[in-house]
C-alpha cells in the first residue's frame, strides 16, 4: 500500500516538474494584489468578486496549457494559420465588435466579453520567433526587417484602428524588442527611426483622432486642462503621490474607490494600487514583477532551440513592455493610453492570455537544456 501510494505522489512530482512555482507564484501574487485593489470595504463592488473568478479561471488555463509538447509550433502551417485566425477576428470587430468608450475593440457575448487582440499579441511572439528562428543568421539583410516588421504592422493598424492605442504600441514594441535580440544592424535601426518619425508625422496629421492628439499635447503640458483632457493625468498621478510610504490601506483609497480616479480596475490600477500600499507596496509589486521578467528570461536561456529562446525572449518582451507603459503613464511620465498592467488590472482577455503564454512556457522548460550544475550532477551520477 505504502509503496502504492509512494508511486502515486512520485507521478504527480513527474507531472509537475517543469513547472516553474517562483515564476507562477510571483505572477499569482500580482494577481492577488490587484484583487485586493478591487476590494473596498466602504461598499460592494463587482469587480472585485468577477476578478477572482478570471484569476481561477486564469489558473487553470495555465496548467492546462503547460501539458502539450509545443515542438509542433515550429511547424509553418501552424502558426501561419493562428496568425490568419487572429487577422480575421481583428477584422470582424469592425463589423460585429462593441463600441466601449470610443472604442470597437472586442465582442459582446452576454455574460462575458472577448478582445481578440489579446491572443493576437501572443500569435505574434510566435510568428515572429518563427521567422527569425530559420534566419537568425541572415537577420542583417533588411528585407527580413521589413518582412518581419509587415507582420507586426498588419496587427498594429488593425489595433490602431480599434481605436487601442495601447495594444498598438505593445505590438511595436514586441516586434521592435524581438528585431533587437535578432541582431539588428545600426546602420538598418538608424533606417527604422527615421522611417518612424515620418510614419509618426504621418499619424499626426491624417491618422490619429482628436482626442488622441490631446492626450499626447496633455503629456507634454499636464496642467494646461485638469479639468478636462488632463483630468485623468492629473488625478491619477495625485492618487501615486498620496500613497506616500506605507499608503491609505487596501480598501481605503480615497481616490479610486470615491470615483476621481476612473477606470481605477483598469487603466489606472497601478495609480489606485500604489494610493492603498504606498511606496513599500510599490517595491514589492517591482519586486514581483522583476521575479517573473528573470525568470522568463532564464527558460530563454536554456531553450531547447532558437524558436524556444526566442518565444520566450518575446513573452518577456510582451510583459514588460506593457508594464512599463501602464506604470509611465500612471505616473505622468507617458502619455494615457489605456494600457493594462499585466496580471493585475481587470478583465478576462488579457489574464488568460498571459497565464496561457506562461503555460506554454512551461511546455517548453520540459524540454530545456539542463544547467551546468544539473548536466555535471547527471554525469556524476552516470560514471558510478
Amino acid at each position: 500500500m505504502m509503496r502504492r501510494f509512494q508511486r502515486a505522489a512520485d507521478a504527480r512530482a513527474r507531472a509537475f516538474a517543469h513547472i516553474d512555482w517562483f515564476l507562477l507564484g510571483s505572477a499569482v501574487l500580482v494577481s492577488l494584489l490587484g484583487i485586493s485593489t478591487m476590494r473596498s470595504f466602504s461598499s460592494e463592488n463587482a469587480f472585485f468578486d468577477k476578478q477572482l473568478i478570471w484569476v481561477s479561471a486564469a489558473l487553470v488555463v495555465f496548467f492546462i496549457a503547460s501539458i502539450p509538447d509545443y515542438r509542433f509550433l515550429r511547424r509553418t502551417p501552424i502558426v501561419v494559420g493562428a496568425y490568419g485566425i487572429v487577422i480575421f477576428l481583428l477584422s470582424l470587430v469592425f463589423l460585429f465588435g462593441s463600441v466601449v468608450k470610443g472604442a470597437q475593440n472586442r465582442f459582446d457575448l452576454g455574460f462575458f466579453a472577448v478582445q481578440p487582440v489579446d491572443p493576437a499579441k501572443l500569435i505574434l511572439v510566435a510568428m515572429l520567433a518563427k521567422y527569425f528562428a530559420r534566419r537568425h543568421i541572415e537577420i542583417k539583410h533588411i528585407r527580413h526587417i521589413v518582412v518581419s516588421g509587415l507582420y507586426a504592422f498588419v496587427l498594429f493598424v488593425l489595433a490602431f484602428f480599434q481605436p487601442d492605442f495601447g495594444s498598438a504600441i505593445t505590438v511595436f514594441s514586441i516586434w521592435f524588442g524581438m528585431v533587437l535580440v535578432a541582431g539588428i544592424s545600426w546602420k538598418h535601426l538608424a533606417v527604422l527611426f527615421i522611417s518612424g518619425a515620418i510614419i509618426c508625422g504621418g499619424l499626426w496629421h491624417y491618422g490619429l483622432h482628436p482626442y488622441q492628439k490631446a492626450r499626447i499635447l496633455t503629456f507634454l503640458h499636464p496642467l494646461a486642462d485638469i479639468r478636462g483632457t488632463g483630468y485623468n493625468a492629473y488625478q491619477s498621478t495625485v492618487a501615486v503621490g498620496s500613497g506616500l510610504l506605507t499608503g491609505k490601506g487596501v480598501g481605503y483609497g480615497t481616490q479610486s474607490k470615491l470615483q476621481f480616479l476612473p477606470e481605477y480596475q483598469t487603466d489606472f490600477v497601478f495609480a489606485a494600487y500604489a494610493e492603498e500600499w504606498g511606496f513599500y507596496g510599490v517595491i514589492i509589486l517591482f519586486g514581483l514583477f522583476g521575479i517573473v521578467i528573470v525568470r522568463i528570461l532564464a527558460i530563454a536561456a536554456r531553450g531547447e532551440d532558437n524558436f524556444d529562446s526566442l518565444f520566450a525572449v518575446g513573452i518577456a518582451i510582451y510583459f514588460f513592455s506593457q508594464f512599463i507603459v501602464h506604470v509611465g503613464m500612471n505616473m505622468g511620465l507617458l502619455p494615457i493610453t489605456g494600457t493594462t498592467l499585466p496580471f493585475m488590472s481587470y478583465g478576462g482577455s488579457h489574464l488568460l492570455t498571459e497565464y496561457a503564454a506562461l503555460g506554454v512556457l512551461m511546455g517548453f522548460r520540459r524540454n530545456a537544456r539542463p544547467t551546468i550544475q544539473a548536466r555535471d550532477e547527471t554525469e556524476l551520477i552516470g560514471a558510478f
